[in-house]
């Protein structure tokens, strides 16, 4: 006897695709065969027949629960969406797990940073509201201390995987972001020695606060010249710098909100090379350009990053197809419109993107229906290699006897045009809304539970687990996606 079992659906695993049956038994995947290999009683039977069967997608990279840089919220305290919002959306957009943030000097009561007292702060309040499983980077910031990065051993034995630092303060009225280069250093060696893995936030910091200043000057700090600042040569700069001191130090490295197709051209080479570096990549990034800031709420679709010409956002897309780029992320940091739309130039207008739950929706569409990549390819970029470079796998992004009952069913005949109705984050807006789209996610299963079908909830805040997690050494040693 199991408890449900999934028939009539093409599924798609990195082991095999066509029809299959899922066999769930309680949270796990039971077994996954061809139809009427096996024959057993199930307590429910779903069929999928016209759907597709993905594993459920994994989100690395989610700011959740935090209070904004003042100089985006023109002072104010600002917060970003708690976990209940964030998670819910992920759950609708086909998302089981996110890895959200517990960030020094923000996410910690106390003084002296500490990696896993941070995670275990995040948890609590994580716990009782988050719909998804879930896991946190520690972020580490400006000089830690021995104290500090000595913690991070600890983090490690309790399941923490993956740790983030800057390159830069991001903007000039921010300051004590940027992690200094022997800081950075000898947290690359901290990771190389307990198996655990770098991500990183990699820009210039020096261009980036010259440019803001020089085009404050010269009255030209407006949002649209945002690309002066936030440069391709300047994140080029960045992951040529991160990526040699991983490779003297021996880790692996991955780098977020890749933009630029200088950037894409140095982690190609050190991946060719046979360095373990892996780059991320936002589907906002390769849907929106430079062009787009021209709009009446331009700002709408800026990031922190910048957004660069409509040419780097077509070879993120076949960096993306090709392997260059690993993962599809969102960098998710939900606002109101108001704060969103208050800012006045480049340094006042927050960054940032509403997006966790139209990863997959836009990923597909724009990706699987108008570019060509494989569906094999969609389920590695959107939940397999996600989970491989956090160390979640196999336990999740993955279709497979023993891994967690988590999956997404896909109808591919779904035409829509994106509302905010159809949208369940706690905002206001979307930069999404009138983006056509086929393909949509009609069911999310987490952990055997059916959390969404039809458009329904079926599950409540704190359904959500904390997942300890642990890098498999081959990703740590050569660049295996």
């Amino acid at each position: 006897m199991i408890d449900i079992l999934i028939t009539g659906g093409h599924v798609v695993t990195p082991f095999e695709e066509g029809e299959l049956e899922i066999g769930i038994s309680g949270e796990t995947i039971a077994y996954v065969a061809r139809p009427g290999a096996v024959e057993v009683e199930a307590g429910r039977v779903i069929d999928a027949t016209g759907k597709l069967v993905f594993p459920g997608g994994v989100e690395p990279h989610a700011h959740i629960h935090e209070p904004m840089h003042r100089g985006w919220s023109q002072g104010r305290e600002e917060w970003l969406q708690p976990p209940e919002g964030a998670t819910r959306a992920a759950l609708f957009g086909g998302t089981t797990t996110v890895v959200s943030f517990a960030f020094m000097d923000v996410h910690v009561e106390q003084q002296e940073f500490d990696a896993s007292i941070a995670v275990e702060h995040r948890r609590r309040i994580f716990d009782p509201r988050s719909y998804t499983d879930f896991a946190f980077h520690p972020v580490f910031t400006g000089t830690p201390s021995d104290a500090t990065m000595a913690s991070i051993a600890d983090a490690v034995a309790d399941g923490t995987a993956t740790f983030k630092f800057f390159t830069t303060d991001l903007t000039t009225t921010q300051t004590g972001i940027r992690l200094d280069n022997g800081s950075a250093r000898t947290l690359l060696e901290e990771c190389a020695r307990l198996g655990a893995m770098a991500m990183v936030h990699a820009e210039d910091d020096d261009l980036i606060k010259y440019m803001e200043a020089k085009l404050r000057r010269e009255g030209r700090a407006q949002l649209g010249n945002a690309h002066l600042v936030h440069t391709n040569r300047g994140e080029e700069l960045a992951v040529r710098a991160i990526a040699a001191l991983a490779e003297d130090a021996g880790a692996a490295v991955y780098f977020a909100h890749v933009c630029g197709s200088q950037a894409l051209d140095t982690i190609a080479r050190r991946r060719l090379a046979g360095q373990p570096v892996y780059g991320e990549v936002l589907h906002n990034c390769m849907c929106f350009s430079l062009d787009d800031y021209a709009r009446p709420d331009g700002a709408k679709y800026h990031i922190g990053m910048g957004l660069r010409p409509r040419e780097d956002c077509e070879a993120l897309w076949r960096g993306l197809a090709d392997g260059r780029l690993s993962t599809l992320a969102t960098d998710e940091y939900t606002t109101s419109s108001a704060v969103k739309l208050a800012g006045t130039d480049i340094e006042s207008t927050p960054g940032g993107h509403v997006g966790i739950e139209t990863r997959g929706p836009i990923g597909f569409s724009e990706g699987v229906g108008r570019r060509g990549l494989s569906l094999r390819r969609f389920v590695e970029v959107f939940a397999t290699n996600p989970a491989r470079v956090t160390g979640l796998y196999p336990r999740k992004g993955v279709i497979a006897p023993g891994s967690d009952a988590d999956l997404v069913l896909w109808d591919p005949a779904v035409e829509r045009t994106i509302t905010i109705d159809d949208l369940h984050h706690d905002g206001d807006y979307s930069p999404w809304e009138g983006w056509r789209v086929q393909g949509w996610p009609v069911t999310t299963i987490l952990r055997g539970v059916v959390a969404v079908e039809n458009g329904i909830l079926n599950v409540a805040p704190g359904c959500g687990q904390f997942v300890r997690r642990k890098l498999d050494p081959e990703v740590l040693g050569r660049p295996l996606f």
